[in-house]
């Protein structure tokens, strides 16, 4: 990183999407470096090169602006999950691809994950109602699995997928806070064995 290059962001004018882009990205690095309380809209304008007057036509205040960007983190979260589930057709993969893509996220290097599960935002409303859509609607993408596969009815089959969604993130918090853990692969496979044990033990419907 050389002392010029500042220069050069701050004196090129971006297309509208693109600056937003931009300092979406700046913010996160802010946001996980200090956390929300400590971060100041005056530290995302130095980190993003701009005036305070340009953050502002973007983002209204400094919780408008996390707001949107927790959107965004797990919009890509979402996005992995459901890949996961989508790339196989064999119950196990599914448990196993759903797992390693909750590690994949959590190992990123900008640590995006901390905006959703160590923002310190927890009484938060609006942070409240979104991480709860999210869980509700990832938790129903794994019960609409289980329903077809077992027969087992929704409501249950919910429950079971609000179970698997709370392993995988307790188990890969857990183990980016080690300061000697096992690789990816190994971790998200131990958390995947397990999960499959609980979840094999319901029956495929033709098999009941």
């Amino acid at each position: 990183m050389t002392e010029t290059e500042p220069v050069a962001v701050r004196a090129k004018r971006l297309p509208r999407e693109q600056r937003r882009i931009q300092l979406l990205d700046c913010a996160l690095h802010v946001f996980v470096a200090k956390g929300f309380h400590a971060a100041s809209m005056d530290d995302i304008a130095e980190v993003a090169q701009v005036s305070k007057p340009v953050l502002y036509q973007h983002f209204p205040g400094k919780h408008e602006l996390f707001i949107d960007l927790l959107e965004t983190q797990l919009g890509q979260l979402r996005a992995e999950l459901t890949a996961a589930l989508s790339a196989h057709q064999d119950n196990e993969q599914r448990v196993t691809g759903t797992i390693t893509a909750f590690y994949e996220f959590i190992a990123r290097e900008d640590e995006a994950y901390r905006l959703i599960f160590a923002s310190g935002l927890d009484n938060d409303e609006e942070v409240s109602e979104r991480l709860d859509r999210f869980h509700d609607t990832m938790a129903t993408a794994i019960a609409e699995v289980i329903v077809d596969d077992t027969g087992q009815p929704m409501a249950e089959a919910t429950m079971l997928g609000h179970g698997l969604i709370g392993m995988a993130t307790s188990a890969a918090r857990h183990w980016s806070r080690l300061s000697e853990r096992p690789a990816l692969g190994v971790s998200a496979q131990l958390t995947s064995r397990l999960a499959w044990r609980g979840i094999s033990g319901f029956p495929k419907e033709n098999e009941s």
